[in-house]
């Protein structure tokens, strides 16, 4: 893989690797983790997933079904109130080119790609160890989605990593967060740098352009260091999810001793 881009071939797809596909003219890209057998797993807005209601508008990701996937019975398979969904790679593609994901990179790879979320310098765990965080979070869920702290790059990220931030989080995980947030310095670095080095300007353009990528690199998982592993199983527990689903079930179980004691 080069410097301007990821993009594979479906072929060299292997297990547990974080893959990705530019939507809307490369607007901005959606991330998921291949987990084998022609399936990926992601992470996306949790509304509008009644499999009854079609939509082609959500910006963040399609409505993926069983009733609109005739090759996997199983695709679109997520749990209730989840954002977290099983595709086949099709689906999760519509028709776009796949993209992986790089770990490990150095800081110099880093710094020089062109564009965000398209790699990190922290390590990848084994494809068995992210393939099981993957599919736990299917069963289970990762909480709710936030286009800046909780998307679906973080997901991917921490299906790989483990990695989680627990205080303040500011933008998340997310190399493409960072990026979208820096579109005003993005912007100013596209421009000719020939062109306007002789002048003031052109000097403020590099200027703003070494602040861009700088601030990209500090947001990188591999290069933060409020970071902590957290074990999938503990995952809830950690970002109080757990008292959610604890006070829900409790709620289940008053409203059911309600019913039988109310039963003659």
């Amino acid at each position: 893989m080069g410097l301007l881009t990821n993009r594979v071939e479906r072929n060299e797809i292997k297990l547990g690797d974080h893959i990705y596909t530019y939507r809307a003219v490369f607007t901005y890209s959606h991330h998921g983790i291949f987990v084998g057998g022609s399936k990926v797993v992601h992470f996306r807005p949790n509304r509008n997933l009644d499999p009854s209601i079609e939509t082609s508008s959500d910006i963040y990701d399609p409505i993926f079904s069983r009733s609109t996937c005739s090759t996997f019975p199983d695709c679109g398979f997520r749990q209730p109130n989840s954002g977290v969904v099983l595709s086949c790679l099709d689906c999760f593609l519509r028709n776009g080119s796949p993209y992986c994901f790089e770990y490990g990179v150095t800081p110099s790879v880093f710094l020089a790609k062109v564009r965000g979320g398209t790699c990190t310098t922290a390590a990848s765990d084994p494809p068995e160890t992210v393939i099981h965080r993957a599919m736990y979070l299917l069963q289970n869920g990762f909480g709710n989605y936030d286009m800046f702290q909780n998307n679906c790059e973080d997901f991917a990220l921490y299906c790989k990593t483990g990695l989680l931030i627990l205080e303040n989080p500011g933008i998340g995980r997310s190399g493409q967060a960072s990026s979208m947030i820096g579109a005003p310095l993005a912007a100013l670095v596209s421009s000719s740098l020939k062109v306007l080095m002789p002048s003031s300007i052109g000097v403020a353009t590099v200027t703003a352009g070494m602040y861009y990528c700088m601030s990209r690199y500090a947001t990188d998982i591999g290069a933060r260091t409020d970071v902590i592993k957290v074990p999938v199983e503990d995952l809830a527990v950690n970002l109080g999810w757990a008292a959610c689903h604890d006070e829900a079930a409790e709620e289940n179980g008053t409203s059911n001793r309600q019913l039988e004691m109310s039963s003659p």
